[in-house]
């Protein structure tokens, strides 16, 4: 904790980065438990719930190659900035939805919204390397991805409690303002140069026009980096799973534990305590392991996440439904955090908009996929049994990355994420 609080007292790019990421994301809580709980309370069908998650995984699937290539060119301060502000526009049009909540209003409005997510999720690790140093990094990634479960925490809890107490029309006010609070915190950061785009020549006429050759680049960057390429089929391996548990969190709150709003913010919330922990032990294992280790723990990191939601599904109290999915989640988290410092250090600079974007949208397809066939399954299926099977199906990870490391596939790529000349005013006077 204490290199957190120093890194956020001395570094002022970082300090701001934070504090619009923390109100942002509890927003972000905010709308995902009204939509579903809006959704389920309305139609009471996993169907609409998992359409509606379906919409959100495609606009990202859409939105990911344009984004790669827009924040590679531009200026990727500008460019989180403007994500903000669209994304705040369709948050405030959700309160219109109250009292009306069609499904395919839900649909239309969780695309709209998600669409303009890449421009920032993407941007913000595309800018890590350039308001932290290298001895920062490491931090700065792990206190980035503890906040953001923190959040999951915090915005599970509070959003039920205050759906219930409220209503839906404050959720959705809430996460429109947080959004207008992070494009005000983005507008802060400072750069030595100037401005916050990427490192590389200058585009000719032709590259402008076309702009998918620059995502094919991208695209052929990754699959000659091993290491990458892993990194990027442990994301896909995690979304085999990973896409049916955003809908059994609901299904589960909501149908087979009949406790609503709330139970569904209690399980999101234990599942970001178990995120928060996982993070922390990431944070701390990462900076006492080398590389041959750090391939090692990934292995046990999804045999845990993957058993533990095995036995979440299949828990025959809500207690231990809560202590498993925290369990499972602090698996991830320490994946998470140990694959995300190792592509902070070795992504170019000139291509991270487009690998982070397309870890995102290779994420989100393999989702849409299994968010897909949970809720065709949710109609006839227990979701007791589509969690089974999502456990096993995460497990798995960890055989493809233990086979890959064994035959020696994952070498260690050389340490690129951070050049001296990039480095940005971080350590500017505190304000």
């Amino acid at each position: 904790m204490t290199a957190f609080a120093e890194l956020l007292r001395r570094n002022r790019n970082y300090r701001y980065t934070w504090l619009g990421q923390v109100v942002s994301e509890v927003g972000d809580h905010f709308n995902n438990v009204a939509v579903f709980s809006l959704a389920l309370a309305a139609t009471r069908s996993g169907l609409v719930v998992s359409g509606i998650m379906l919409a959100r995984a495609a606009a990202v699937i859409l939105a990911g190659p344009l984004a790669g290539v827009v924040l590679d060119r531009l200026d990727r301060k500008r460019v989180m900035i403007a994500s903000d502000l669209v994304r705040a526009g369709f948050a405030a049009a959700f309160i219109l939805l109250v009292r009306r909540p069609e499904p395919w209003l839900l649909y239309l409005l969780s695309g709209l919204l998600m669409f303009a997510s890449p421009f920032f999720t993407s941007g913000r690790a595309s800018l890590l390397p350039s308001i932290a140093s290298r001895e920062e990094l490491h931090t700065a990634n792990s206190l980035t991805q503890a906040t953001q479960w923190t959040t999951v925490t915090l915005g599970g809890f509070l959003a039920g409690a205050a759906i219930m107490q409220f209503g839906y029309q404050w959720a959705f006010f809430l996460n429109a303002v947080s959004f207008l609070y992070s494009a005000w915190s983005i507008s802060r950061l400072r750069a030595a140069a100037g401005h916050f785009r990427a490192q590389r020549v200058a585009l000719t006429e032709a590259e402008v026009a076309r702009p998918w050759r620059d995502y094919a680049a991208g695209l052929r960057y990754m699959r000659a980096t091993p290491l990458i390429l892993g990194i990027a089929v442990v994301h896909i391996g995690w979304a085999s799973g990973g896409g049916a548990a955003q809908i059994l969190f609901s299904l589960f709150g909501e149908l087979v534990f009949d406790r609503g709003a709330v139970g569904i913010g209690t399980i999101w919330g234990f599942a970001g305590i178990g995120l928060l922990v996982g993070a922390a032990f990431g944070h701390w294992f990462g900076q006492r392991t080398g590389f041959t280790g750090y391939k090692r723990a990934i292995v046990a990191c999804y045999v845990v996440h993957g058993g533990a939601y095995v036995l979440f599904s299949q828990a025959p109290s809500f207690g231990l439904a809560l202590l498993f999915i925290a369990l499972s989640r602090a698996g991830v988290a320490v994946s998470s955090v140990l694959n995300m410092s190792q592509l902070l250090r070795h992504v170019s600079d000139a291509y991270r908009g487009r690998v982070f974007s397309t870890m995102e949208s290779l994420t989100w397809a393999t989702m849409m996929l299994s968010m897909l066939a949970a809720g065709l399954a949710s109609q006839t299926v227990s979701p007791r049994v589509i969690g089974l099977w999502s456990g096993v199906l995460s497990s798995l990870t960890a055989l493809y990355w233990g086979l890959l490391d064994w035959r020696g596939r994952l070498p260690e790529p050389p340490a690129v994420g951070v050049a001296p000349d990039e480095l940005e005013v971080h350590g500017a006077p505190t304000v």
